[in-house]
């Protein structure tokens, strides 16, 4: 097996790993929108995230940049859950 191979086969299980993490990040994102005090799937939802911004940054590093998604992780609380919704602002 050459290099090149190699090399693309670890690209692919790197993309595979970070659609993994996508998928987990933006269904935990779902689940906390209705559950926001749930410690654990927080706790998760950090994890996952922080795992994810590492890995993209590594894809970034050695291939170019992934995307400019799932960059920040969240508060203690889902705490934005509580706040007024855009259509709910008075002007």
């Amino acid at each position: 097996m050459d290099g090149k191979f190699k090399d693309n086969l670890s690209r692919v299980e790197m993309l595979r790993k970070i659609q993994q993490l996508e998928f987990a990040i933006v269904d935990l994102n779902l689940y906390l929108d209705n559950h926001p005090t749930n410690k654990k799937a927080i706790d998760d939802f950090n994890r996952f995230t922080e795992e994810f911004m590492k890995l993209t940054h590594e894809y970034d590093m050695k291939y170019r940049m992934f995307a400019n998604f799932g960059h920040s992780k969240a508060d203690p609380s889902w705490s934005w859950v509580d706040e007024p919704w855009p259509w709910e602002k008075g002007e």
